[in-house]
């Protein structure tokens, strides 16, 4: 297959596009560099520096490359941004996902795997989620991703559109060329190691009064390269025709791992002490999100293979200090 993956200069869309080559596929990548890399995107990928809303752009990319289907990586992924510029992330999200979804209909391409989220669900009310919950999303963030959801539904009513949506959890973890380089990080085991490496003098534990045992936010974390494998399969399920129009949770399970956890175990993997400052919640953080990830297990044959919280932060912690070695800076 060919296929255009939107947002492919970001931290997944990297680790996807290396998945996508190492499987047999070929990749064409969009990205308006807003939030990405073109350093990201592997040497002999054709890259085209566009923005979603341009329609046309997009036409003429699938009619160019003769692409087969599409992977929608391209959003803006910040909660707490979102709280504070809806507009920016309804504009953003789902609007130039319609776009996106207009190129491809005008263009032929009926097949795309979108990366969805976990804040579809907004504070859940049992724990593993499964696809089947409420959706209540608690930010703009979660709502916009929800939207577009429910836009894809109804172009494959309208036009045949075949799709799956991979509603994902805490991406973390590195391979050996990509990892998280977000401006302005937030992500929780960046800025943890962050703070390890010196860069940063403490991270901040936003809410410590949650009903959990340690009073911090739990999350289910994955590691990247395993949301990439899971992005393959869902792509390749549709070139087969075994699927039209699903919706799947991907996370490791289990119990998930509390922010206080997640720095300890970062203690342990980097031998080094990390300073924390408490902080009040943040708007819109539900106290606690793990998945259930049987559906897909059962119809895509996917299993994570770097569940542990320590191997995923070793992968990070071993990414970041090979980075630094060759000069790479990170944001603060």
């Amino acid at each position: 297959m060919r296929v255009l993956v939107a947002g492919g200069a970001g931290y997944i869309g990297s680790v996807t596009i290396e998945r996508l080559l190492e499987s047999g596929h070929d990749a064409v990548v969009v990205d308006n560099l807003s939030r990405g890399y073109r350093d990201a995107v592997p040497e002999g990928v054709p890259f085209i520096q566009a923005d979603l809303a341009d329609t046309a752009a997009l036409r003429r990319v699938l009619a160019t490359h003769h692409v087969d289907a599409v992977l929608h990586l391209a959003a803006l992924a910040l909660v707490g941004e979102s709280m504070a510029q809806p507009g920016l992330y309804f504009r953003n999200n789902f609007t130039g996902g319609l776009s996106l979804l207009d190129a491809m209909t005008e263009s032929g391409v009926s097949k795309i795997v979108f990366s969805s989220t976990c804040a579809v669900y907004g504070e859940p009310t049992r724990v593993p989620l499964e696809e089947s919950d409420r959706l209540d999303p608690t930010n703009p963030y979660g709502e916009s991703k929800l939207m577009f959801e429910r836009a894809l539904r109804w172009y494959h009513r309208a036009h045949g559109l075949r799709y799956v949506s991979l509603r994902y959890f805490n991406a973390a973890g590195a391979t050996p060329r990509h990892g998280e380089r977000h401006d302005p990080e937030t992500h929780l085991i960046p800025l943890v190691l962050q703070v390890a490496a010196g860069l940063r003098p403490a991270v901040t534990v936003f809410g410590t009064d949650y009903p959990t045992p340690d009073g911090t936010c739990i999350r289910d974390y994955i590691h990247v390269a395993d949301l990439a494998a899971a992005h393959v399969l869902a792509l390749e399920a549709l070139q087969a025709g075994r699927h039209g129009a699903e919706v799947y949770n991907l996370g490791c399970g289990g119990a998930g791992y509390s922010v206080r956890q997640v720095i300890d175990t970062a203690r342990e993997v980097t031998g080094r002490e990390i300073a924390v400052e408490e902080g009040p919640r943040r708007a819109g953080d539900p106290a606690k999100l793990v998945a259930s990830s049987h559906r897909v297990r059962r119809d895509l044959g996917w299993e994570p293979r770097h569940q542990d919280l320590r191997a995923i932060i070793e992968s990070a912690w071993s990414w970041m200090q090979e980075s630094a070695s060759r000069g790479r800076t990170f944001a603060s």
